[in-house]
């Protein structure tokens, strides 16, 4: 599994550890998280200083596999942002008319809808009439 923490120094220990901010729960998808992962060795961090965003993947048994910057994969998050923001007018345009055609769909739906209803009770008032025929017969 894959986190995002921060490299933390507690001086009066000298340890380090790693304060979780998020994980990956699917592709493009991660979960705000909290909690703390305590380093065994320094070497794990690669001489990351403290304050320094990382990735961490983890495997089943929380056993950390790799600690690695995550500078250059926030950056690239930040740059398709500011390069291709969610809404142009162009998708804005696109979903209206998608909108307006859903709409259009479910009025003709509706009126479909209404013109059954019509046919079932008139067929119920002919059927009535036939019950009431034979009931007098």
């Amino acid at each position: 599994m894959l986190y995002l923490a921060q490299v933390t120094h507690n001086p009066f220990l000298s340890e380090f550890h790693l304060q979780i901010l998020a994980y990956e729960t699917s592709e493009k998808l991660w979960k705000k998280e909290s909690g703390t992962l305590y380093i065994e060795s320094a070497e794990q961090l690669q001489g990351l200083n403290e304050g320094v965003l990382v990735l961490v993947e983890m495997d089943n048994k929380q056993r950390i596999l790799s600690v690695k910057s995550a500078t250059d994969w926030v950056l690239d998050i930040v740059q398709k942002f500011l390069s291709d923001p969610i809404l142009t007018p162009e998708i804005i345009q696109q979903e209206e008319a998608r909108i307006e055609q859903w709409r259009q769909e479910i009025a003709a739906k509706s009126l479909d809808l209404t013109r059954k209803q019509l046919e079932i009770e008139t067929q119920r008032e002919q059927i009535q009439a036939i019950e009431a025929s034979f009931a007098k017969a």
